[in-house]
């Protein structure tokens, strides 16, 4: 199974394509798709510049990604990892 991830247009977070090609944030609220419905997807994603910055297809088991880049979809999934380190620096 694979879902669509991607970088938000307006916010640089990153975003899930939901059911009914919807805009998700959390991964567990990933539309989930296999062979030919995922590239359909995927090339509906990428039809839509304005929301959804170079979608991609992640291997996934259940929600978990499991591919080669597991590592990197799991971190992308937590959220930023630059920010609360940022907050710190300021208040030093």
């Amino acid at each position: 199974m694979k879902l669509i991830t991607a970088n938000r247009l307006s916010d640089g977070r990153v975003i899930y394509v939901g059911e009914d090609a919807s805009v998700v944030e959390d991964i567990a609220s990933a539309a989930l798709f296999d062979g030919d419905a995922a590239d359909a997807a995927l090339i509906a994603a990428a039809s839509r510049p304005a929301t959804f910055v170079n979608p991609y297809l992640v291997e996934v088991t259940g929600h978990t990604p499991s591919g080669r880049d597991r590592l990197k979809e799991t971190i992308r999934s937590a959220g930023p990892t630059v920010g609360n380190s940022l907050r710190h620096h300021e208040t030093a």
